[in-house]
């Protein structure tokens, strides 16, 4: 007896959707083991017909618009893969209300509609599914919704976009600065034509939007998760960091101090040498996650890509082919915490650089008003050689609140021993 079929209708043919269309054929027979079910892709609608063609996509498949997936009542499964958000969530909420399931990998889309989306999802009994929208062949939110279902989440830790990773990994290695990796990312390919999404952190925050979602019940709106990206990051900072033992990255951090509050934010980060994190380079993502139940658990691989985002489209569709036929509406966990700390509430470590007069006593006066605002000194570093207008001080200090440091920051820019802006990176010990 052959297995049942499941039309499914494929909207975007750019990386992820030309993936799709071919190892979802490559990979029928084993989809159809696994599942029961035969998933084919029945039309496709894209901007760039000349690039299906090309892949071999029929003619007779090709349609001028998402409505006639939508309209289609031999079609159960849209995935949705424009990019996007406002065509995106037109095309989801109809599919949605026309009683289909929708895969889809827009994390934007998501972070700014995923609770109305969902709330449509579960409304109509159907799913919305998206894997790939997180860290691309990583399985995190599957793991998040199903194997560390029993956990609270404690914090999330996350190197979650492959471009900022490559871009501080070769500035390290190099010694180059960011202005002339950044070119050579965008010829690799890992940097798009306009690089601002990636390096000033929104595509991360995105991302981090969507995993504290799903570990805490709550959608944070874009304008209260704090996003700073990487331009601002100099070689020279990156090599001071590895003197002190740690490395900096770009880290999406969401902790939970398991009674109101949610912390969440994207920065650049020193995260101890010692961590597993900052042995992960290159275009490789990885996350660690610490539960009440599991304790620490990590998932690495590569982030982005049409291979491993269409591994995780291609296991959203084998979850509905396996539940073909029920009717089972998206779970989803109610709100866990009550407040979302903004970021001059939060409790750092932080790494200073400062540019002063070579002078006694200097150290003397940033140390006195450090005091004065409670923020103690961890360890201090003043390089011998140095540029003839201003040597460095490079200062680690203990915790301190956010408001508190960068208040402590403006006084210290106004001493006249200060020569330039100082320049400071948020420290990350993985103490929760």
């Amino acid at each position: 007896m052959s297995e049942p079929v499941i039309n499914i209708g494929l909207a975007g043919f750019g990386t992820v959707g030309r993936g799709v269309w071919k190892f979802l054929r490559s990979q029928e027979d084993l989809l159809a083991c696994r599942t029961g079910a035969r998933l084919k892709i029945s039309k496709v609608t894209t901007r760039t017909r000349s690039k299906a063609l090309d892949q071999g996509v029929p003619e007779s498949m090709l349609v001028p618009s998402w409505k006639e997936l939508v309209s289609d009542s031999q079609i159960e499964i849209i995935v949705e893969l424009m990019g996007g958000v406002q065509e995106a969530r037109e095309l989801v909420m109809t599919a949605l209300r026309s009683g289909k399931h929708v895969v889809t990998a827009n994390k934007a889309l998501l972070a700014a509609h995923g609770e109305e989306l969902l709330g449509i999802a579960r409304e109509q009994g159907k799913k919305l599914l998206f894997e790939a929208s997180v860290a691309g062949g990583i399985p995190i939110l599957k793991a998040l919704q199903e194997g560390l279902v029993a956990n609270h989440v404690k914090s999330i830790h996350g190197i979650i976009n492959g471009t900022c990773n490559y871009i501080l990994t070769t500035m390290r290695d190099q010694k180059r600065t960011y202005e002339d990796v950044l070119v050579d990312a965008k010829r690799l390919g890992y940097a798009e034509a306009d690089e601002a999404l990636d390096v000033d952190g929104y595509d991360t925050a995105h991302k981090a939007a969507v995993l504290a979602a799903l570990a805490y019940g709550v959608w944070v709106p874009e304008a209260k998760l704090f996003t700073q990206g990487i331009r601002s990051i100099q070689q020279q900072d990156i090599a001071f960091a590895r003197q002190l033992g740690y490395e900096v990255k770009l880290l999406a951090i969401i902790k939970n101090d398991l009674e109101e509050t949610l912390e969440i934010r994207v920065n650049p980060t020193l995260i101890p040498l010692t961590h597993v994190l900052a042995s992960v380079d290159g275009v490789f993502n990885a996350i660690s996650l610490r539960g009440d139940v599991v304790g620490d658990a990590l998932f690495y691989g590569r982030g982005a890509g049409e291979a491993p985002t269409t591994s995780s489209v291609l296991a959203d569709l084998a979850e509905i082919a396996k539940g073909r036929g029920r009717q089972e509406a998206a779970s989803f966990c109610k709100p866990l915490v009550k407040k979302v700390l903004q970021i001059e509430e939060i409790i750092s470590r932080y790494y200073l650089r400062l540019t002063i007069e070579d002078k006694p006593g200097v150290l003397a006066q940033v140390a006195t008003v450090l005091g004065v605002h409670g923020i103690g000194i961890s360890s201090v570093i003043q390089p011998e050689t140095h540029e003839e207008n201003g040597v460095p001080l490079i200062i680690m200090l203990h915790d301190a609140q956010e408001q508190k440091f960068v208040e402590a920051v403006k006084e210290i820019e106004k001493l006249k021993v200060v020569q330039a802006p100082a320049v400071w990176i948020r420290v990350e010990d993985f103490s929760s």
